[in-house]
């Protein structure tokens, strides 16, 4: 966890968002290597946060929210690097084993209050 003197504040929640931003658009980088020709980084990164955006949008949908979600999230994937459907499932599959061992690395080093934003389950 990282130490926090008092309440958390706003410079908190920023360099938060921030990391799990960039190990989102890591964990996405790493999986279209895997899978596909991988574009740059930043890509990568842009491509995380538009797949969280559209997971926040489509998520809370009562019923269906979760299907909608991850079904919008690949679409997201397939359109920002001209994939195919199954090709993005397997970017989305690569991304997600990407992202679980470096946040089971970062736990292991103290720092538990991040995630990977933008790779839905991790």
């Amino acid at each position: 966890m990282l130490p926090l003197a008092g309440p958390v504040g706003l410079e908190d929640r920023l360099l938060t968002f921030a990391v799990s931003l960039l190990v989102g658009g890591g964990a996405l980088y790493a999986g279209t290597y895997i899978v596909s020709d991988a574009r740059t980084y930043g890509h990568a990164v842009l491509t995380a946060l538009l797949g969280a955006l559209v997971w926040a949008l489509l998520e809370p949908v009562p019923l269906l929210g979760g299907l909608l979600a991850i079904v919008a999230w690949i679409g997201v994937v397939k359109w920002r690097y001209r994939l195919g459907w199954l090709r993005s499932v397997g970017v989305g599959v690569a991304a997600w084993a990407a992202a679980v061992v470096v946040l089971a690395a970062l736990e292991l080093l103290g720092i538990g209050s991040v995630s990977a934003l933008g790779v839905p389950g991790a």
